[in-house]
């Protein structure tokens, strides 16, 4: 019975065109068929139908032409509906960018009304920055549950935009169950989300006629926001400040795929998002296997050992080094000479060695000799060096004694 009744209704419908404007003066119901597939380049393009009139009007949005044939018929449904409809002189409507088509009544509330429609395609700021916000929570939610500076702004800023639902939630508290009034308030979150998206819309006309009472306002339930965080103190529990971290980066998620038009690559940079975000973990865990199972299949070579020769020399070449590492400090401001020279036996000895003698003498190598074996052959030359320039330099009326005696103790 239903569609012989909304065949016999005949409408005139106005095909929208974009970029194009349309100027009326009459209610007017009108249609726009989206024929563009979308690219990637169209990530952050937003597609509306702007109503612009000079007094206000009711838009009302459907699917099809089916629907519009639809309101103009009587029903309670219609009847309740079109007072909760917001009347307005600008209005915005969105047209999704996989949208086939989208149609729109515009109904005129006073004579002399003229307005206009037109339909824009156009990048859109607001998408793209509610990306980077969602981009930024996601990767900065750790450092962010930790910042104090975050922790009171936020605080102030949940205070101000939820100090609605509670006031609404206390004058609920007030109201008798059999009031007509508390049929208004049922399901109140979603009656006071309802408010707060009107104050929004409104926001900049109410600033103009009340900018005195919004300020005050603002600054006495920032100020009891501010209050109530202070007295709470920052998180301190690790426990919550990770369930913190995990409600930001959802949050950070849920903004970056609203953010973008197209759901696939919404999707997909979702996706690359988390896996940036843990790419550490795999990748740390990769080459700890992979260094594993290189070990485990690679041979054990032993270290190869030193000749006696190479053993020799290596041992000359590092007494050597200590040596002269010894006479560097001896020389230095930060040793004692009247401390060191109390401890040893033969302070003359010492001094010759700190001047550059060798540290051996000639009866040392031989007792080193007759115990250990063949002993150092290049402290055999040094000393045999060092003895025939003393013999030439000494008088031969004073014959050199040579004496067995450690300066060292």
């Amino acid at each position: 019975m239903g569609r012989p009744a909304l065949a016999g209704i005949d409408l005139k419908v106005v095909m929208l065109q974009e970029s194009k404007v349309y100027y009326m003066n009459t209610s007017q119901q009108s249609c726009y068929k989206n024929v563009l597939i979308p690219k990637w380049h169209d990530i952050w393009t937003r597609i509306q139908i702007r109503v612009n009139s000079s007094k206000l009007v009711r838009v009302t949005q459907v699917e099809n032409e089916e629907k519009l044939k639809e309101l103009e018929q009587f029903s309670i449904w219609n009847f309740f509906s079109s007072f909760l409809k917001e009347k307005l002189n600008d209005t915005y409507v969105n047209v999704g960018l996989y949208s086939t088509k989208t149609c729109l009544k515009v109904e005129i509330l006073e004579e002399d009304t003229k307005y206009s429609v037109i339909v824009t395609r156009r990048f859109d700021a607001k998408l793209f920055l509610i990306f980077l916000f969602g981009l930024m929570l996601f990767f900065c939610g750790d450092l962010l549950s930790r910042s104090q500076i975050f922790y009171y702004s936020t605080g102030m800023g949940v205070g101000i935009v939820a100090s609605l639902l509670i006031i609404i939630f206390i004058l609920s508290k007030f109201m008798p169950k059999k009031s007509p009034i508390y049929i208004i308030l049922v399901g109140g979150w979603s009656f006071s989300l309802y408010l707060i998206q009107l104050v929004f819309k409104n926001l900049q006309e109410i600033w103009r006629c009340y900018w005195q009472y919004l300020l005050s306002y603002v600054l006495t339930v920032g100020f009891m926001s501010f209050a109530v965080c202070y007295k709470y103190g920052p998180l301190e529990n690790e426990r919550s400040i990770n369930l913190l971290t995990w409600t930001l980066q959802l949050m950070g998620l849920c903004f970056m795929y609203s953010g973008i038009q197209i759901p696939h690559i919404a999707l997909g940079v979702v996706i690359i998002a988390l896996c940036t975000k843990n790419l550490e973990y795999p990748v740390h865990w990769l080459y700890i296997t992979y260094r594993k199972v290189c070990k485990a299949t690679e041979k054990t070579v032993p270290p190869r050992l030193l000749t006696e020769e190479e053993y020799r020399i290596q041992g000359e070449v590092e007494t050597r080094k200590a040596l002269e590492e010894l006479r560097e400090y001896c020389n230095s401001p930060d040793c004692s000479a009247w401390k060191t020279i109390s401890r040893i036996q033969s302070p003359k000895r010492f001094a010759d060695f700190v001047e550059g003698s060798f540290h051996l003498t000639l009866n040392e190598v031989s007792v080193h000799e007759q115990e250990y074996g063949l002993g150092s052959i290049i402290a055999q030359d040094e000393l045999y060096e060092q003895t025939s320039s003393e013999e030439e330099d000494a008088d031969p009326r004073y014959p050199i004694v040579t004496q067995q005696n450690n300066f060292l103790t």
